[in-house]
């Protein structure tokens, strides 16, 4: 997903207050550019360094570190892993679909082990890498790549997405509200799917409008805030006054409306409140959080116990995979119910639908 330049300033400092990560100059940068089955165990690991040393990988998408939300979660995971593991980190950022085979292909010359492709785009060129480096463990967010040496690491985005849409149905004063996804692809959708379904719950009547900003293979769908801006002015004018926007950085756009119009705005991936100026945290509601830096540091803490098999990893509710920001304390009046909500989700009570 493209970078969010409104929050590049800012993004690495807000992330490392909250985490307690560290960013250093073990970094690499490379001539592509400028440094998206079973459930995983995606609690926190503290403690001792390990002496066990480890060259972990990561292949970012494009926009890299400052896109405010999925790349910056995945920056996270590699920073801990840095600070807890003592790995070093030797990062790749793709400027365009021509530099994921390559990076790909980089990382592992380098020796990195570990390798971890950030985003679904890097599918079929991690599975040719992977067949080529059978020696080598891969990691593939938002993506199943059938090897055996390729760990697949998926969300449960809708069971997240419910929780922030019972918080916007909760929170809403007009009984309207939006979703305005990236590429309308089977993923994404996922979204749409789970923030219906908990306004839904809330308020049965709720009125959600529903856009996308490009169909499947559209990259430019999550890299255009502005396109983004203009369709949620369109909604806050017609009385909507909570928009969700689950398209990588096009949604400072919809911040951006939001702050204009008096509203509010729903952030993806990563907790955007922190990640944002004043001004655009009084109108932020909350943000979808999707535990991209789990997935990365379990992966590198597998690999140095020597895990190195495939598979599919799923981090939900149940593993803190996925969840809410409370940031700002704009939810308080109803985290309770938000909460109900959640145990509901995680002991099957709810079935959060994937599809809308």
């Amino acid at each position: 997903m493209r970078k969010n330049k409104r929050f590049a300033g800012v993004a690495l400092l807000a992330a490392v207050g909250i985490f307690a990560t560290a960013c250093g100059s073990d970094t690499k940068t490379a001539t592509s550019g400028t440094t998206g089955g079973t459930t995983a165990t995606a609690g926190t690991t503290g403690g001792t360094m390990s002496s066990t040393p480890l060259n972990l990988g990561i292949a970012f998408d494009t926009g890299g570190r400052g896109d405010g939300t999925f790349n910056d979660s995945a920056a996270r995971g590699g920073d801990k892993a840095k600070t807890e593991l003592g790995a070093k980190l030797d990062e790749l950022e793709a400027t365009g679909d021509q530099d994921r085979k390559p990076n790909l292909e980089t990382l592992t010359k380098n020796g990195d082990n570990p390798v971890i492709a950030v985003g679904f785009l890097f599918g079929d060129d991690l599975k040719t890498v992977a067949t080529a480096n059978p020696k080598t463990t891969y990691g593939i967010i938002d993506s199943v790549v059938d090897a055996p040496n390729v760990k697949s690491l998926v969300f449960a985005e809708e069971q997240g997405s419910f929780l922030v849409g019972a918080a916007a149905a909760l929170k809403s004063k007009t009984g309207h509200i939006g979703f305005i996804g990236g590429q309308e692809i089977d993923l994404i959708k996922k979204f749409q799917a789970g923030y219906a379904a908990g306004a839904m719950a809330v308020n049965p009547k709720i009125v959600i409008d529903v856009k996308y900003l490009g169909a499947a293979g559209d990259n430019a769908a999550w890299g255009s805030p502005d396109k983004a801006k203009e369709i949620a002015n369109g909604w806050y004018a017609a009385g909507a006054d909570i928009i969700y926007t689950a398209a990588g950085g096009s949604g400072a756009g919809t911040i951006d409306a939001a702050v204009a119009s008096g509203k509010w705005a729903i952030g993806v991936d990563s907790d955007q409140y922190v990640l944002a100026t004043p001004d655009q945290q009084k109108h932020i509601l909350t943000s979808m959080i999707k535990r991209v830096d789990v997935a990365v540091f379990e992966t590198a803490k597998a690999v140095q116990s020597g895990d190195t098999k495939g598979g599919v990893q799923v981090f939900d509710l149940k593993v803190d995979g996925v969840g809410y920001a409370t940031s700002g304390g704009y939810l308080d009046d109803v985290k309770d119910k938000l909460e109900a909500f959640k145990k509901q989700i995680i002991d099957g009570t709810i079935k959060v639908p994937t599809a809308p």
